[in-house]
Parts: structure tokens; sequence; C-alpha cells
């Protein structure tokens, strides 16, 4: 049942700023409201997109409450728990008050370049200690090592309470192979918005996704399009949306989606260093796509 509700999109929330480098929760409930209005499945919160490594651990454990109590069971909750040492996420899992959440998402561990069998050692000890089941997420880009097909289905077949894992290798026969041979249930989602659809046409299960805070609607539209097994249409309706996806990404994450969010009037634009926001010509790029393709 926890597998069902966790297919689809989950949205990556942001962390919205005052222009003095706050948490504004004002803001972040808005944000919330909108994407459950938006129609996602399920709310990530504190993974990348959060701006999570610029967050100190008691605004972590602040924003975790804040956002389990703004819910308020709406829709599902994951909630990001990760970091580059194992006992510093067996740290968070004691820490943060996790009962208002279905499942962890947990990173693998960045700058270390763990081996896979380091990689495998990690998330074991991670998911003897979750009281909650566990998504992985490989993001090589970000963290400087990939986990291999091999050593996630290693995992996932270990490991029963490992119930996923978010895919943002950008390799697409990586997460083939994971397709091909991952246990009954094992939930293969993206990390990459624009790879999405093709995904599910492999038979992903969806993705946790960027694009969702800005575009819930719209995105929501294209996936429940793949969910229903009309990829054609879901293609197409996705079309519309590919360019301010690209844009999105230019000047990197969440800077884009700040920006974008910033243009509709949403939230202001601030990040924290060593983050900066968006240039005045990437505004200006979403301030036409939005209107050319009516995304407000």
């Amino acid at each position: 049942m926890l597998r069902h509700k966790l297919s689809g999109v989950g949205a990556a929330m942001i962390t919205p700023f005052t222009a003095d480098g706050r948490v504004d929760y004002k803001a972040l409930a808005r944000m919330i409201d909108y994407v459950i209005e938006g129609g996602v499945d399920y709310i990530v919160a504190l993974g990348t997109t959060a701006e999570t490594p610029t967050l100190y651990m008691p605004e972590r454990a602040v924003i975790a409450m804040f956002i389990t109590n703004h819910i308020a069971g709406r829709v599902p909750l994951v909630m990001g728990c990760g970091g580059n040492s194992t006992s510093e996420v067996l740290d968070q899992l004691r820490e943060f008050d996790l009962r208002g959440a279905d499942a962890i998402l947990s990173v693998t561990p960045y700058y270390n370049k763990p081996s896979q069998e380091g990689l495998y050692q990690h998330f074991r000890t991670v998911s003897e200690h979750s009281p909650l089941p566990v998504i992985l997420y490989n993001i090589p880009g970000r963290t400087g090592v990939n986990m291999t097909a091999e050593t996630t289905l290693r995992i996932a077949r270990d490991f029963k309470n490992v119930i996923g894992v978010k895919e943002a290798s950008g390799d697409i026969e990586q997460m083939q192979r994971i397709l091909d041979n991952r246990p009954e249930g094992f939930l293969v989602l993206s990390g990459d918005d624009g790879i999405t659809i093709p995904l599910m046409r492999r038979g992903g299960d969806g993705v946790i996704s960027v694009v969702a805070n800005a575009f819930p609607k719209c995105f929501m539209g294209c996936v429940n399009h793949a969910k229903a097994g009309d990829f054609d249409t879901a293609e197409r309706e996705y079309a519309r949306l590919d360019e301010v996806v690209r844009a999105l990404f230019e000047e990197g994450n969440p800077v884009g989606v700040k920006c974008a969010l910033s243009v509709m009037g949403r939230i202001g634009d601030t990040m924290r260093l060593p983050l900066v926001a968006g240039s005045a010509a990437l505004r200006e790029k979403f301030r036409k796509l939005i209107d050319e393709y009516d995304l407000r």
C-alpha cells in the first residue's frame, strides 16, 4: 500500500528564505498548499532542493516538524535523512520527529567516495536503525560516487524495509537493469524531471520532482497520462514544459526553481551562500516562457 502511495509525483520541497536569510515559514506553508492543490501524490522534505547542506541541524528538525504539521495528513510525506557520515545519519534518525512521515529518503554518502561495499554497509546500517521504510537516493553528479545497479539490487533484496530508489544517475540503462531485476514492489523513481516519462514507459514508478514546485498541475497532467499507460499523450503534454524544465537547471538547482517561483510572485529568490539568486537573464527567460506557455 505504501509503495502505491509513493508512486507518481513527489514534490521535492524548496526552503524559502526571507530577505535576511531566515527560513520563511509563511512562504513554506503557502508552497505546501500550492503543490498539494496542484495534485502531487506526496511531498519530499529536506532533500537537495531544500538547500539542506546550508541548513543547521536544529533548523532541519524544526522544518521537518513544520512540514509534517502543515501537511496534516493530506498527502504522504518522505523525509530526507542523509549525510556523508553514517553515524550522523543515525543521529538524524534519533533526533528528528518522524512520527508524521511515511518513509525516509537517504542519499549515498558524498565526498568520501565509498566503494560499493562501503555503500552497501552504510545502507545496511541505516536500514537496521530506521523506524521507517527507506528510499535510496543515487545522485553521482553531486556526491562523487555512483551506486551501481548491482549494489542497489543487493540492498533491495537483503533489506525488506528498503522500498525503492530515487535514481538521478542519468544512466537510463543502469535504471533499466534495476527495473529488470528488482524485487516485487521495489520502486524505481526518476531523480530527473526530464526523463520521467521515458523511465515510466520502461516500467518506472514516477519521479521525485523539482518542477512540481513551480508547475504542479501541468506536470501532474503529464505524469497522470503516463500512469494510465498513455505515454504518447504524456510526451505531447510534456513538450509544453520541456524548455522551462531545461531552464530550471541552467544555473543549478534550486536556483532555477526559486527564480521561476519568484517571477510568479510566490516566494522571494533568496539563496544561502554559496548559492546565489538566478541571473537577470534567467529571470527574463522565465518571464517569457511562463507567459508563452501559459504556466501561471
